[in-house]
């Protein structure tokens, strides 16, 4: 009989690439979430109740959930953000949390841009009236990428290919983080600015910030009022970065020409699906077979290698050394 017990909430592995499954199921007997959908608090407090491992999808593990669990050792966040996990408190319990850095972002730059590119072209109505037998091109005229100014909102590894991949647009590119990187600037050919001066100048505007309580509705309706009225505002990030009541306002109002998302304050998202100019993926941006490849294999090996007692790769709470010898993960 399998030693350890693995509940997986991540709706994408295992279901598309085996490689991650067949590592975890060579040393554990496999659960899965039944739900299409993230759990809930008292969901997840049930079903991981004799659980040792976890592959988290986008749940939420808070503290109350945390707190309840009795076998877990490691979390195993099935992506980048973190911010649907309490890494203090898991810290706390004595629990290794791991996630995949950098895993996804070259598929999420890719995604980034075929979203500007179908927001500028208008590729979804021109597709749309193609198909319903109509011929309108003049209805379907867009703008050309060239010249354009691209202002970033967070440098960091997805944030840094689209930087990369926008160089061969020939278009000025802009950014904002919290920490300035004078190094990539020289290395990719981008100039530093203040958050303001990025949304009033910028053509298109592209969110790549980790969801923090500093970003979180950060770009609201201040932020909206600033940028151009012909400007396209495009989100792979975190849909609460962006209030969206607000934006709603602003895309039936036109302070914004448009926008294009692959990510929402709730998924699914409601008001947003009854404005037209607007184009929505259902958070598909990090989902290619590359991709998922690696984050697969990457959460996989780091959940055998705490089961096993040893250190693993990619730890979010790496202070949780100090709080529980490796020798107490051992069953």
């Amino acid at each position: 009989m399998p030693k350890f017990r693995v509940y997986i909430t991540a709706k994408s592995f295992g279901k598309v690439i085996p490689d991650g499954l067949k590592i975890l199921q060579g040393l554990a007997e496999i659960k899965r979430s039944p739900y299409e959908r993230p759990m809930t608090e008292e969901e997840l407090i049930q079903s991981l109740k004799e659980i040792d491992a976890v592959v988290l999808g986008m749940d939420k593990c808070s503290r109350k959930v945390i707190k309840s669990l009795k076998h877990v050792k490691v979390i195993g966040r099935h992506g980048v953000g973190l911010d649907n996990v309490d890494l203090d408190a898991a810290t706390e319990k004595g629990i290794i949390v791991t996630y995949t850095p950098h895993v996804n972002a070259d598929s999420v730059a890719d995604h980034t841009w075929a979203l500007i590119l179908t927001l500028a072209r208008k590729i979804i109505p021109a597709d749309a009236s193609t198909k319903a037998g109509r011929w309108e091109g003049p209805k379907f005229i867009g703008t050309e990428l060239s010249g354009k100014t691209l202002g970033i909102l967070g440098l960091g590894a997805v944030g840094q290919r689209v930087a990369k991949r926008a160089r061969g647009f020939d278009i000025t590119i802009l950014y904002y983080d919290k920490r300035r990187n004078k190094a990539i600037e020289r290395e990719i050919g981008v100039t530093y600015v203040d958050l303001e001066r990025l949304l009033r100048d910028s053509d298109i505007v592209t969110i790549h910030a980790a969801l923090t309580s500093e970003t979180r509705k950060m770009i609201g309706i201040r932020e909206l009022r600033m940028m151009k009225k012909t400007a396209l505002l495009v989100n792979t990030a975190r849909g609460e970065i962006i209030d969206e009541k607000i934006l709603v306002q602003a895309l039936r109002e036109g302070w914004i020409a448009g926008a294009a998302l692959d990510v929402f304050e709730k998924e699914p998202p409601e008001q947003l699906l009854k404005i037209s100019n607007v184009v929505f993926t259902p958070h598909i941006a990090s989902y290619t077979t590359e991709a998922l490849r690696r984050m697969d294999t990457m959460v996989a090996e780091d959940i055998v290698k705490v089961l096993a007692g040893k250190k693993p790769e990619h730890v979010a709470n790496p202070k949780v050394y100090k709080k529980r010898p490796a020798s107490t993960w051992r069953r």
